[in-house]
């Protein structure tokens, strides 16, 4: 052997020390002598169709999508998404928990929208006459009446100036034919209920504009789903998308902002415990259902973060805090965490509410109740910002996990707290992108999170407006877009998502049991694919 040749083998020796301690913290690295040979054969092939599908999908042009590359803009890229064999295959994958989803923003509008169109009480009206140029920028108000209410407008556009509603069918049925009939009454508000990509990469791209937009969308659905009969058929449609996409549990936050919800006699008198007991009807009913086809090993079921609204005040917030404890006695097997919710950037930080915060963990402590924090923070592209600093607050305050911690990469120590206290994030990838945090997931910090040993756990937010239904496409996302993230970090995401939840630890064992033959039948069916 030459010397030069001595030289490179030990260059190359070294090199391969090097980066090995550089990936040294990564939950796939630290847990690399776990893992089965049948897992490494499996994450082969899913490495493999993704390199094929950098050339072949993601190298080939797209009519309407210039420079398509893996990981690119969700919402101008997901037609391409769907077409991969790499996603039919993540499609079938067991996904773990979701940690991290907003119900009245977690299922499908164009079915939230079919649900409000069977009920005579939804209404609508509008601040201007719709025509070709206004319907472009005008955002309907939606609200369940009163069984009495009478409306005298025949069209969606006799809702001005006076006011006065229309009810949502009627609106349907009657809009002008210039603007497409049905058809474009249904475009305009799918539209006005989600974020497309005009919207979120054009006229609203910053994270300021896109809250606008965001904003504006929730309140439309909000508005049908907190409606009796809605709300129960949106728990029923929320775990059959969960289901269907190979989740096994989710621990959902709902926005207990308005004090109560409308009755299916269009009432506004429906509070909160009511809104629970329901929730809890539909998902026994579920889960019975899955029992009776054979499935109950499936879905182990869903726990809930009562979460409020970061934009009130510290009075008003204790009173929301004496209502979660309420709910919390009541509920026992329900009510698992505590959040405060809303853009951040222009909402009051966690210090604004440290006096209620430190009083409702008093509390607890006296009552022996459990209801960790569970705060949104640092979901922001701010660097010292209010919403950058909620970090630290959070973890001061004992928070169990960290809804997106976004900026939690410019915290050298925070992220050194989080890996040894065991704070997970809950990442959700295209909320972030499309949110604009991120330009596209190449340039999502996840993988530093990961190479600081940060546990994490994928999530997707508020897929009623992104439109990324259960966990497939985030988990896509991050796949295709990292030449060192694969199928066996997919799977220690998944477990890491079902040990960082609320569940106890007996449940958790079940959960991980259940998961795990779930995995491995997975593997197996994939090594033997044709591919």
């Amino acid at each position: 052997m030459t010397t030069a040749a001595i030289d490179v083998q030990a260059y190359n020796e070294k090199r391969s020390s090097l980066i090995s301690q550089d990936r040294a913290l990564r939950v796939d690295h630290v847990r690399a002598a776990n893992h089965t040979a049948l897992e490494k054969k499996a994450d082969e092939v899913i490495r493999r169709i993704r390199d094929v599908e950098a050339k072949t999908v993601w190298g080939v042009k797209h009519d309407g999508v210039p420079n398509a590359f893996p990981g690119m803009e969700f919402l101008t890229g997901k037609q391409i998404v769907l077409k991969t064999k790499l996603f039919q295959l993540l499609s079938k994958m067991p996904k773990g928990a979701v940690l991290h989803a907003h119900f009245d923003l977690a299922t499908n509008c164009r079915i939230i929208l079919d649900n409000a169109l069977k009920h005579s009480l939804i209404h609508v009206r509008v601040p201007r006459a719709l025509d070709v140029i206004t319907i472009e920028y005008t955002v309907p108000q939606v609200q369940p009446m009163h069984r009495d209410y009478v409306s005298s407008a025949s069209s969606i556009n006799e809702t001005v100036p006076d006011g006065s509603w229309i009810s949502l069918t009627k609106a349907r049925e009657t809009f002008p034919s210039e603007l497409g009939g049905k058809d474009g009454f249904d475009k305009w508000m799918i539209r006005c209920m989600s974020i497309n990509p005009s919207e979120a990469y054009g006229t609203h791209n910053n994270n300021i504009k896109i809250w606008v937009k965001f904003r504006e969308a929730a309140r439309v659905i909000q508005s049908m789903v907190h409606y009796v009969p809605i709300w129960r058929a949106t728990v029923q449609q929320f775990l059959l998308e969960l289901v269907a996409d190979g989740i096994s549990y989710v621990e959902v936050r709902i926005n207990f902002h308005r004090r109560f919800m409308y009755s299916i006699d269009g009432e506004e008198n429906v509070p909160h415990r009511e809104w629970l007991k329901m929730f809890d009807e539909e998902l026994s009913a579920f889960k019975r259902n899955q029992a009776e086809h054979g499935r109950s090993h499936d879905f182990f079921g869903v726990k809930i973060i009562y979460t409020m609204i970061r934009n009130i005040s510290p009075e008003e917030m204790k009173w929301y805090m004496d209502d979660c404890i309420t709910l919390k006695q009541e509920f026992p097997h329900l009510i698992t965490g505590f959040d405060l919710v809303g853009d951040e950037n222009i909402f009051n930080p966690l210090i604004y509410y440290i006096e209620p915060l430190l009083g409702f963990k008093k509390r607890l402590e006296e009552l022996k109740l459990d209801i960790p924090f569970l705060f949104h923070a640092g979901e922001t592209c701010g660097d010292g910002s209010h919403a950058d600093v909620n970090l630290y607050d959070a973890i001061l305050l004992g928070t169990k996990r960290i809804g997106h911690g976004f900026s939690l990469v410019k915290h050298p120590k925070l992220m050194e707290i989080c890996r040894e206290r065991g704070i997970a994030l809950e990442v959700c990838p295209i909320s972030n992108e499309i949110l604009r945090l991120t330009a596209s997931m190449p340039m999502h910090p996840l993988p530093i999170l990961l190479n600081n040993g940060v546990p994490v756990a994928l999530s997707s937010d508020d897929p009623a407006l992104f439109g990324n239904m259960g966990l497939t496409f985030d988990f896509f996302q991050v796949v295709a877009a990292s030449e060192i993230t694969g199928l066996i970090t997919l799977g220690e995401l998944a477990r890491d998502s079902i040990t960082y939840s609320m569940l106890n630890e007996s449940d958790k064992k079940t959960v991980t049991e259940n998961w795990e033959k779930r995995w491995k039948a997975y593997l197996e069916e994939l090594i033997s694919l044709p591919i």
